[in-house]
């Protein structure tokens, strides 16, 4: 019961003064994460209104106090009961540099997993190579790989023309649908409860580790290097978290372990995909520049040790940027 009116009000109103400014804080900051304590300090100023809204309903002389502290309540009560994700500023720059490399970071162990199981691939297809060369023929999916390398070395390096000579932009173009293409497959097929996804990185890396053989037993290795190291040590492990992706996936639909809906789990796990697979975009656009525009060119136009080394930077600039960007933000 309200004694004096007048002195309640002056009494409290610098408690709906405070939450006042701290919802108009919340409003114009969407982004704005309050700590705990200011959450709490937060909550005990919405009940503290609330209570003097309920206390002061009761007179009708102070019918404007009343209509603000109903507005000041529902306010406060949207804000702490509010549900729906608050929409965000993107920023790519800090998407690229700290979300992205977070997100590897925190199922890196699916990584580990894609990672072994194309190794696993690749052993088996140079196992095959070596085994039975004949093999190529069902193992390889391009035709130019079905020739014998050292007859394809001695073309690319004695050929007198560019061979892509105003069709860089095109094939560029072709390279990146492609292995987009592969890698969303690749991560789509998470959906079979990961089996497609296994099928897809151990065939590629069958591919891979059969060619790598092919080259090595021509003596062609130098080649080999020079020709794949500056498109390949990014192509890669980008369809290596395109697996990593796929293999999360399964794991939300499985749901070992885990006994939340079909859908909460998908739900949680959608931001990590989206983000991984958008990454996956990425680095297959800069290794389809790299592929058309310096992958295709050999001695003597570009010499071996230059593309290696430059693959080699390349490589070392990747595993930096997974390993350490964004730890510090994190």
């Amino acid at each position: 019961m309200i004694v004096d009116l007048q002195r309640f009000i002056s009494n409290e109103r610098p408690v709906w003064t405070e939450l006042e400014r701290q919802l108009e804080r919340l409003e114009s900051e969407p982004e704005l994460r309050m700590p705990l304590e200011q959450v709490q300090g937060f909550h005990r100023l919405y009940e503290r209104t609330a209570a003097d809204l309920a206390k002061i309903s009761t007179f009708s002389a102070e019918p404007h106090t009343r209509l603000y502290l109903e507005n000041l309540v529902a306010r406060a009560y949207g804000e702490i009961h509010e549900t729906r994700e608050k929409r965000r500023k993107f920023f790519p720059l800090q998407w690229f540099f700290q979300t992205l490399p977070q997100t590897f970071r925190r199922h890196v162990r699916a990584f580990y997993l894609s990672l072994a199981i194309t190794v696993a691939g690749g052993l088996f297809g140079g196992l095959a190579i070596a085994v039975d060369p004949g093999a190529k023929a069902v193992l390889m999916p391009f035709p130019s790989l079905l020739q014998d390398p050292r007859r394809r070395v001695a073309e690319e390096e004695s050929a007198k023309r560019d061979r892509l000579a105003g069709l860089k932009a095109s094939v560029s173009a072709e390279l990146m649908t492609h292995n987009t293409k592969v890698s969303v497959l690749t991560f789509a097929l998470g959906m079979t409860w990961g089996i497609g996804t296994i099928l897809m990185l151990f065939y590629n890396g069958v591919i891979l580790g059969a060619v790598a053989v092919d080259y090595i037993r021509a003596h062609e290795t130098v080649f080999l290097l020079g020709w794949l190291m500056p498109h390949g040590v990014i192509e890669i492990p980008a369809i290596l978290i395109a697996g990593q992706a796929g293999l999360l996936l399964a794991l939300a639909i499985l749901g070992r372990g885990n006994r939340l809906p079909l859908r909460t789990r998908l739900r949680q796990v959608s931001g990590d995909l989206v983000t991984l697979m958008a990454g996956v975009g990425c680095l297959l656009v800069w290794a389809g520049f790299v592929e058309a525009f310096l992958s295709q060119y050999h001695e003597p136009v570009i010499p071996y040790a230059a593309k290696i080394a430059f693959g080699a930077i390349e490589l070392v600039a990747l595993l930096l940027f997974l390993a350490k960007s964004g730890r510090r933000r994190a």
